[in-house]
């Protein structure tokens, strides 16, 4: 078996062979075709279109594709002949339905439809009778018809590809669409891969002639590898207009990958028909371009190369209106305030956006590692607990006491944990491997499938899930497991370009990572093991999922005038639902701060509504591997993805219309029903803010070369929520070891934007790293809160590369950091105020007292949290509901000695008692059924040595 270097080339090289080798492509002109030599081979470009013709309107309109485990729509047309009605509108159930989901599209009335292109009109095709040359420009004759005039030339020698540009002018009134056919064709059976946005990826070939219409085209093209060179048409970006923000009704052009005969040849119709510009009047003229696309390199390799050099895409943000810890901080105030719609009594955030009294929580480590990074005991004692009793005891995370709720498929059991095996191994080592009950669930979870999030079945026994048990327990079994299987993985799914959309780690195609090789977790191998297969592999699936981002259309260097009146743009759906309007000042602001460039629409199944989302978890992942790969493309979409966006929490995703709204530090400070420009979804808070930190400190350990260096655990979630987990384990920080990374809210304040910045402690030194994001050297005061660090009298900043030592003044000292650069220092002799929650809850006590069991009673399970020298947590729950039981009382002995007793009349059944001190606690339950007959357990103590 080839390595993955063999199979795919080294990224590093193919991004410097591409303009080697492009320089030496070379076109022609051969009878009528246009050949542009590569790769040693050649392609010819035929003068061939087709006029797709309408008398009256088709009646363009997405359905869902009805693709077997996917959720996509496409694009469909009414037809008059049934034979050819080949498009059969699928069947949604209940549960598919919230914010994103369009029952405008999902549930429409049937007719009959179509979903080829070359059945969406009457068609009539037709071919250069001679060619004319003149220098660097071919001119195409075509013959005459009664119904148009066409005409076309191409410009060879225009860079990056020649340039096809197209005139049709209609003898009769109609709607017409005028698709480029000429590109070479192919059979499946020759094709190493292809594309054709957004969801047909490797050789996961379209089982119909799809038209992806411009709006839900990452890039305007669909492409074809042969294993020499890339073929693909590319619609010229002029037709992709930055301003309005792109939608289906002002789409101008659609892109197709098969043909009639179900060959692969990648295709351009424009104007869609029944879209925007297609009715036209006898005599009118149409115009539109193309570019002739064949390069040397594999598909996500061309993906780059046009996106940087027809689109413009580069290192093209910076703060400018916030850093990002700025913007860390204002996103954890809002978290923490009564804005953010946290439901004490549910534990768990709102979802009533999507399901109408649910809760949905994604993971526990996201406030937990807050409240460690940030020595915040509030984030802890508000957030993180609760949350993880939740993920211990429910079935699933989105939680509903609604038992007939059908929409995302809730659940109202406590039949936990819903937290993934990662995360109770993250919990484990939180406890300092002195809470047994985590390690018992994770293997009880290696050894069984469980559903967690929608209904899709999670198999226990796979290699991450291996890879996760070794780094908890240090069992070299499930390291050889885990590199065994993932080997075999690589074998089966990576090795292999996918054919059809049957991966068993994806279950139902919904989310992004769903549709790319876990490139994620074979990161995390590579760094466990540091076998290079999985590098590569993680590259690869990695530039895969950058083609689900937006590299169009380019952005302008200019002005865009946003909020026009003083109003703000209004989600549909959230007007649908009773929101009110929100106000922001008309404004002028550069577009490429307004852009979606380097983010991802939010699915496949919800991509037509919910165009870029701005959890782009992605992010910090990036950067890591484009630092150990060396690939530029992979740091600058990770940058692309985070930086310069927003000052708080932005809501999820541009939507609607361009505006600066989201960008406001104000943002999310209103009520549920005044939001109304984009979707808030209550859970993910926090895993932004955790994705913030992991960019900030992923972003200082490349730029420092691994000089700084915090170990991490891994928060799973679910969907696109995973992240590295800070905090619990001691870093590096140039030649200083065991230092603690710690950053407490509005640790300093800094007197510019662009620098972005992490603390870490050690003894009685603050390090810092701080990291410009703009291409301008910057110099900026930085004032260290003195309410948390007090500098010695004459405390000195030294600079970790070399510059003269300066004092402190008043907390205050001075940082210059290169263009796009990193700067460190060391400030000496300080003082630390604070709470110390974050030293109290990482002093491991060595206490390995029994600290779970399961009673018969109410089938209850009862827990003893132990959190350092912090305290302990006794938390009960019953997985018995309401159907059974009217009430549960707890007795238990408190620290004085008497006992206590706590009653639960209202389900979900549970109790949490704080336990300050490291004795026994001594308990039991007495319940009370629907019946009114009282059962009791026996008393059960924990806490107690065995």
């Amino acid at each position: 078996m080839k390595t993955t270097k063999e199979l795919y080339g080294h990224i590093g090289w193919l991004c410097i062979a591409a303009n080697m080798v492009n320089a030496q492509s070379q076109v022609s002109v051969n009878q009528q075709d246009i050949v542009i030599t590569t790769a040693g081979r050649s392609y010819a470009f035929a003068p061939s279109f087709v006029v797709l013709y309408n008398a009256t309107d088709p009646g363009m309109a997405l359905k869902p594709a009805g693709i077997k485990k996917v959720e996509y729509n496409v694009l469909t047309w009414k037809v008059a002949d049934s034979a050819k009605a080949d498009f059969k509108q699928k069947k949604i159930n209940a549960s598919v339905a919230g914010d994103g989901f369009d029952d405008r599209i999902l549930r429409s009335k049937k007719e009959y439809r179509t979903a080829n292109i070359f059945n969406a009109g009457e068609r009539t095709e037709i071919v250069a009778d001679s060619i004319e040359q003149k220098k660097d420009t071919v001119f195409f004759r075509f013959p005459s018809s009664q119904k148009f005039r066409l005409t076309a030339y191409v410009i060879t020698s225009a860079k990056p590809y020649p340039v096809l540009q197209y005139s049709f002018q209609p003898l009769q009134d109609g709607y017409y669409s005028i698709g480029y056919t000429g590109a070479p064709a192919s059979v499946k059976e020759k094709a190493t891969a292809i594309w054709q946005p957004l969801i047909w990826q490797e050789k996961r070939i379209p089982d119909a002639a799809y038209l992806t219409p411009a709006f839900m085209a990452t890039l305007p093209t669909t492409m074809v590898y042969d294993g020499a060179a890339t073929i693909g048409v590319l619609a010229a970006p002029e037709y992709l207009p930055f301003q309005p923000l792109p939608v289906l009704a002002n789409s101008r052009f659609g892109i197709a990958l098969l043909n009639p005969q179900q060959q692969l040849q990648p295709q351009v119709y424009a104007p869609i028909p029944g879209g925007y510009g297609s009715r036209m009047n006898a005599g009118q003229t149409f115009r539109f371009g193309l570019q002739l696309v064949a390069e040397p390199l594999a598909i996500n390799n061309t993906y780059e190369r046009i996106a940087e050099k027809v689109f413009g895409f580069r290192d093209y943000r910076h703060n400018d209106i916030s850093s990002l810890n700025s913007t860390l901080d204002n996103m954890v105030d809002y978290a923490m305030s009564g804005y953010a719609w946290f439901i004490d009594s549910l534990k768990g955030c709102a979802y009533s956006t999507d399901v109408p009294g649910a809760v949905k929580n994604v993971s526990s480590l996201n406030p937990l590692e807050l409240a460690l990074v940030r020595d915040d005991t509030a984030m802890f004692e508000k957030r993180a607990y609760p949350l993880m009793e939740f993920m211990l005891s429910r079935e699933k995370f989105l939680f509903s006491l609604d038992s007939i709720q059908k929409i995302q498929s809730p659940s109202r059991r406590l039949k936990g944990p819903v937290a993934p095996l990662s995360e109770l191994a993250a919990l484990y080592e939180l406890s300092g491997g002195t809470n047994d009950f985590y390690l018992q669930m994770m293997q009880r979870e290696y050894n069984n499938d469980r559903i967690r999030n929608l209904d899709v079945k999670e198999k226990g026994n796979n290699w991450i899930n291996a890879m996760h048990l070794y780094r908890a327990t240090g069992n070299k079994t499930y390291l050889d497991a885990a590199v065994t299987k993932a080997k075999q993985y690589l074998e089966q799914r990576v090795y292999q370009p996918q054919t059809a959309f049957d991966d068993p780690f994806s279950g139902s195609f919904f989310f992004w990572p769903t549709y790319t090789n876990r490139w994620i977790e074979l990161l995390q191998l590579y760094e466990l093991t540091g076998n290079k297969i999985f590098l590569d592999a993680a590259v690869q699936g990695a530039r895969n999922y950058t083609m689900f981002t937006w590299m169009c259309p380019v952005v302008p260097d200019s002005l865009i005038t946003v909020n026009k009146g003083g109003k703000a743009p209004m989600y549909w759906y959230l007007q649908s639902k009773g929101h009110q309007p929100m106000y922001y000042p008309e404004e002028n602001a550069p577009a490429w701060r307004l852009s979606e460039t380097g983010l991802t629409p939010e699915s496949s199944g919800t991509a037509t509504g919910h165009r870029a989302i701005f959890m782009a978890n992605y992010a910090p992942w990036m950067l890591r591997l484009g630092y150990y790969a060396k690939d530029s493309f992979l740091l600058n979409v990770a940058k692309a993805a985070v930086i310069g966006r927003y000052r708080n929490f932005p809501g999820y995703h541009i939507n609607t219309a361009r505006t600066t709204a989201y960008e406001k530090a104000d943002f999310p400070l209103h009520e549920h029903k005044e939001q109304s420009v984009n979707s808030f979804h209550y859970n993910h808070i926090l895993p932004m803010a955790s994705m913030l930190l992991d960019y900030l400190v992923t972003d200082t350990y490349i730029r420092s070369k691994g000089s700084i260096h915090f170990p991490a655990a891994y928060i799973e979630g679910y969907a696109y929520l995973q992240s590295n987990m800070y905090g619990m384990q001691k870093g590096s920080f140039y030649q200083d070891k065991d230092v603690q990374l710690w950053m407490p809210g509005r640790l300093l304040r800094i007197s510019n934007t662009e620098l972005n910045y992490i603390a870490a402690r050690k003894d009685h030194k603050l390090l810092l790293a701080f990291t410009n994001q703009s291409a301008q050297s910057v110099t900026a005061t930085v004032t260290v809160n003195p309410a948390l660090i007090k500098p010695a009298a004459g405390s000195k900043v030294i600079s970790y590369t070399g510059a003269a030592p300066q004092q402190t003044k008043d907390s205050t000292f001075v940082v210059t950091v290169p263009a796009n650069g990193i700067a460190s220092v060391v400030l000496q002799d300080v003082t630390y105020a604070g709470t110390g929650f974050q030293q109290q809850i990482l002093s491991g006590t060595n206490n390995r007292s029994r600290d779970y069991t399961r009673l018969s009673t109410g089938n209850a399970h009862a827990m003893l949290f132990k959190f350092g020298s912090y305290g302990r947590r006794l938390y009960i729950y019953l997985e018995d509901d309401d159907t059974k039981l009217k009430n549960v009382s707890l007795y238990y002995t408190s620290n004085t000695g008497k006992e206590a007793k706590i009653t639960d009349t209202t389900y979900p059944f549970e109790f949490t008692v704080p336990l300050p001190e490291q004795q026994p606690v001594k308990f039991r339950l007495a319940v009370t059924g629907i019946d009114g007959k009282l059962t009791e357990s026996k008393t059960v103590v924990l806490g107690e040595k065995e």
